[in-house]
């Protein structure tokens, strides 16, 4: 009986991948508000409604009434706008802990409470006519940037620090300058190190630390207390950077969350979001101390349908994936199948350590091939022109170095088969792993982390280029 609601539910989620929508917690009207939760081993949820997003009792709980197929089901009469709210899932007779959900769209300081909010009135003037720029198709020069580094020094800022820094004539200008086309932002959805609450304190994270991935990061914005203020102000960004022939290109960490005790995902449907090894431990191919299970019904679900809210609420030109060989094939190419053909997606071809699932399934770099219509980062290209990730004192072929020709004959040429190139020489990759060139994603620096001690300053200025050059020699 267990393995044929097990097989029911997995090909419920299989259709709901390229048709529907399983995460669709909170539709607001002003006669009354609908929440929902997926939580299939719950014997009950408890909605939880407040008056602020912090601090305070609940000033109305509702027992929410299971609907089927792990869904959970409240209805809320009365206009609950402005109000906050949160789910307590009690599974083998423990409650579980307040969440805000697993798709928050909205949520207060900290990202503690989920927000009822309408999403329509977060609009900024013209955003009817604003839309993704179509650059998927053709040669892109992308900036890396983080939101607060970019802006927070800049005697011009109006608002440093700020997503809306980017709205400013001295940002756009800039970049302009810079003779880019895209602009990839470093995680931006609301990550788990920075206190909103006292943002007056010296505090710096890059945004690794996933806690909500469907709501803005409440510190890019002026006032992290009042939740459309996020959200606009993220579109007010998108627009002014769309009006100057700019593409938005979101950096998404679905790889890990912050960490497993305390995450939505464990505290909805535990264990259910992540792997293990076979003894039972976590698996830690993120080197965060977990992995998400992007192979397993919900995770794969839930990626599906959070990249198409991002793209299409806020008009995302593409996507960076960061450790994307942590996530299975198949669901990255779900992803690219549900996606409009001119959203951009490209991202880390590597993993932070070993996962708990076969690697010839994983969206590694040299299975680049079997993902088409997604790119892969050329670290090929980049050692051979800069030294090796893992020594800044060891130079290549910038610095005249022999021995390096091949590797970057491969990379000018999109890592594609090709009668000049040997493979059998390129550093890394001794075999093509892409189909076309624009599968490649071509670099020479990083900013640091685990593929390289590196560190560039505190603005983290990076370019990358995506290689479409058929040459000869």
């Amino acid at each position: 009986m267990k393995k044929s609601v097990i097989f029911l539910f997995m090909a419920m989620v299989s259709w709901l991948g390229m048709n529907a929508e399983l995460y669709n917690e909170m539709t607001y009207s002003k006669k009354s508000t609908t929440f929902s939760l997926v939580a299939q081993k719950a014997q009950s949820v408890q909605l939880n409604i407040y008056t602020d997003g912090t601090g305070g009792k609940p000033v109305k709980q509702v027992a929410m009434t299971k609907a089927g197929d792990g869904n959970w089901t409240a209805v809320v009469k009365g206009d609950l706008k402005g109000k906050f709210y949160t789910f307590n899932v009690t599974q083998d007779g423990k409650q579980l802990g307040e969440t805000p959900g697993l798709f928050a769209k909205a949520v207060g300081v900290n990202g503690k409470r989920a927000a009822v909010i309408d999403l329509a009135a977060t609009n900024p003037e013209g955003w009817e006519k604003d839309k993704a720029l179509g650059y998927a198709s053709t040669d892109i020069i992308v900036y890396e940037s983080h939101n607060r580094d970019f802006s927070v020094s800049r005697k011009e800022a109006r608002y440093p620090g700020k997503f809306l820094a980017l709205t400013e004539p001295w940002a756009i200008e800039h970049l302009k300058n810079l003779g880019i086309t895209a602009i990839h932002l470093l995680p931006s959805f609301d990550y788990a190190s920075v206190d909103e609450e006292h943002l007056e304190r010296p505090q710096f994270n890059w945004g690794y630390d996933p806690l909500n991935y469907n709501v803005p990061e409440g510190s890019y914005s002026t006032n992290p207390f009042k939740p459309e203020v996020r959200v606009s102000e993220f579109k007010q960004m998108v627009k002014a950077l769309h009006d100057a022939g700019i593409a938005v290109i979101l950096d998404v960490v679905y790889n890990h969350t912050m960490d497993i005790e305390h995450s939505n995902f464990q505290r909805t449907n535990p264990d259910a979001f992540y792997r293990k090894n076979p003894d039972g431990s976590y698996s830690d191919g993120s080197a965060c101390n977990n992995e998400t299970a992007s192979d397993q019904p919900l995770m794969r679900q839930y990626m599906i349908e959070s990249f198409n809210y991002w793209a299409k609420e806020y008009h995302l030109d593409g996507f960076r994936v960061d450790l994307m060989g942590i996530h299975d094939i198949e669901t990255m190419n779900l992803i690219r199948q549900s996606l409009p053909k001119d959203v951009f997606i490209y991202g880390e071809g590597w993993s932070g350590g070993t996962c708990a699932y076969p690697i010839e399934k994983l969206a590694m770099k040299v299975n680049t091939y079997q993902m088409p219509g997604i790119a892969a980062f050329c670290d090929d290209m980049r050692d051979a022109l800069r030294g090796p990730f893992n020594n800044d004192h060891e130079s290549a072929f910038l610095a005249a170095k022999p021995g390096y020709v091949e590797s970057i004959k491969a990379g000018i040429v999109g890592c594609i088969e090709h009668p000049q190139v040997d493979y059998a020489k390129v550093n890394y990759s001794k075999a093509p792993w892409t189909l076309q060139p624009t599968q490649m994603m071509a670099y020479v620096s990083c900013r640091g982390g685990n593929d390289s001690p590196q560190f560039l300053g505190t603005n983290c200025r990076v370019h990358f280029a995506r290689c479409a050059v058929h040459a000869q020699w």
